[in-house]
């Protein structure tokens, strides 16, 4: 709400009254009343606060019922869901004009002829179209323009075309999914070159000269055979007597 509270007092018009209740003549008797009441003395004002006099300002019943029963309109009423602020019903909607259309005036302002692109094209090429209207269609930024024009950097021209203009756009593939690896087919080698590399092998010793291979190659990995220990292994028991005098005995022992 602090929000709104900044548009309180901006171009606040005075309080009018609505047509249908104003067509009942009462503006122009409250008029009269108001003229002839500063017209009095400051005796008679009192006079007239302790003993008032009423009925001064009799409307014909017809007028009132015709007001709000036969000429009374709907008043402005916001949506389901909006919020209203103060001066709300006082701000310009603009129903016929709409994004992108440029009036009549405008164009005589600016010097555009019909058909012709607006100066701040080549701004929205560099920049981008307009935050608050993303997806607006404009003719040589996000739209093609109309047959007979071209893209030149001349000014009164349609700017630079758009990037990627003429490649398609590709929209049978979704974003991420994997692509399918090509197999790459082996051509069969031919008999003549596998002859030639069979005889540059023979004709490389791998291992130096005076050096012989064993038999058996030990690279330490093995481990030695073990004898099958068992899980478990009886103590011999030993029998004890319990001498005179001690503590803590036992009649026992176990011999390890």
């Amino acid at each position: 709400m602090l929000l709104f509270q900044a548009k309180r007092g901006i171009a606040k018009r005075p309080f009018q009254l609505p047509v249908f209740i104003a067509a009942t003549g009462i503006e122009k008797m409250r008029q009269a009343y108001i003229k002839k009441e500063n017209s009095k003395r400051s005796k008679q004002k009192q006079r007239g606060c302790t003993q008032p006099k009423m009925g001064k300002m009799d409307i014909d019943y017809q007028d009132l019922h015709g007001a709000f029963f036969k000429y009374q309109t709907k008043p402005n009423l916001t949506s389901h869901g909006d919020l209203y602020y103060e001066g709300k019903e006082f701000e310009v909607k603009l129903r016929e004009m709409k994004p992108g259309m440029l009036s009549r005036k405008l164009k005589e302002a600016l010097g555009m002829p019909d058909g012709a692109p607006p100066p701040w094209l080549k701004s929205m090429q560099l920049y981008g179209p307009p935050p608050s209207y993303p997806c607006l269609k404009i003719l040589g930024l996000n739209a093609p323009v109309s047959p007979g024009d071209s893209f030149d950097d001349a000014p009164g021209e349609w700017g630079n075309p758009p990037i990627g203009e003429e490649e398609p756009l590709d929209r049978s593939k979704h974003w991420g999914e994997l692509e399918e690896e090509e197999e790459v087919e082996q051509e069969p080698m031919e008999d003549e070159e596998i002859e030639e590399g069979i005889r540059s092998v023979d004709t490389i010793s791998s291992t130096p000269a005076g050096a012989e291979t064993p038999d058996v190659i030990d690279l330490g990995r093995t481990q030695p055979e073990r004898q099958a220990e068992r899980l478990y292994k009886v103590l011999e028991r030993k029998e004890e007597r319990i001498a005179t005098g001690t503590l803590f005995g036992s009649t026992h022992t176990y011999r390890f």
